[in-house]
């Protein structure tokens, strides 16, 4: 309330303190902000009464509520890229610093890196802080890109290892010793070690994979582009499935109730045929 008395009734040549150190307060009395603290109305309040104060664009304690009513707001690129085009804070690096934070937060590398060199081009100051972020902000991106290339090398040797084939073992040294059989060991190269690995990996396929696809590939062995497993593919339905027609069903009702009503030829239930007019011929030795 003292605070609010005091911006109500302010009449000194620096309004932007009153408001400076209310905002002050309420950070410190509600560290935890939340709804108790009204954070975001003050803030709103305040760069709104200030803002036909041109004399406050340059001023650090300006921009700082301008940012912090930033951090609040659902999309802070907007606020920045209004404070720019107002000229609000353009010629102080914590603008520029805190644009370009976000921007690389989201992955935008090359708008953050054109953020940091516009605020180098203005000379914002503190100049020496505005480049050392630049630097650092270079550095992660460096590393970055290094460590993008280094899984890519990775999976290319990889690759190779795998598409290596081994070499046939010879067996000229081969020697049994006592009365003990000796069986040359099973050494697969070639298109032989390619098929055992392809039908192993087949095998181990899951079944689940395989249930939940609506068609799948089947692997043909003696196909001549054998040395790939086909890939199973999901492939939508072209149209629902039809319900089964149900045939033969009869609706309940009363057992005694004499003759079986006639049903609608339409409703899909066979109608029976009627009883033969002429009587069967029955031999003689049946009758007795």
């Amino acid at each position: 309330r003292e605070f609010e008395s005091e911006i109500r009734f302010y009449s000194g040549d620096d309004p932007l303190d009153v408001w400076d150190r209310y905002i002050k307060w309420t950070e410190q009395t509600f560290p935890q902000g939340g709804k108790e603290s009204n954070l975001s109305a003050i803030l709103e309040r305040a760069v709104k009464a200030l803002n036909d104060q041109r004399q406050y664009y340059s001023d650090p304690r300006y921009l700082n509520l301008w940012l912090k009513f930033g951090d609040l707001c659902n999309e802070p690129l907007d606020l920045y890229s209004y404070l720019h085009s107002q000229e609000i804070g353009t010629t102080l690096a914590l603008l520029y610093i805190t644009w370009a934070e976000v921007l690389e937060a989201r992955g935008s590398f090359k708008k953050a890196d054109l953020i940091f060199q516009e605020g180098i081009q203005r000379k914002a100051e503190p100049l020496d802080k505005l480049q050392s972020h630049h630097r650092q902000f270079q550095t992660r991106v460096s590393r970055q890109a290094l460590l993008g290339l280094e899984e890519t090398s990775e999976e290319n040797d990889t690759g190779l290892l795998g598409a290596a084939e081994p070499q046939r073992s010879s067996l000229a040294e081969l020697k049994g010793r006592g009365k003990k059989k000796v069986r040359a060991p099973i050494s697969r190269v070639g298109d032989a070690l390619k098929a055992t690995n392809q039908t192993r990996s087949f095998q181990t396929l899951p079944s689940q994979q395989l249930s939940n696809n609506a068609g799948f590939a089947v692997f043909d062995e003696n196909s001549a582009s054998g040395a790939e497993i086909p890939v199973v593919m999901p492939q939508p339905w072209a149209a629902p499935p039809a319900p089964r027609a149900k045939e033969n069903e009869l609706s309940a009702g009363p057992w005694n109730s004499g003759r079986r009503p006639r049903r609608n030829p339409n409703s899909g239930v066979e109608v029976p045929y009627p009883q033969p007019s002429f009587t069967p011929y029955v031999e003689e030795s049946a009758q007795q």
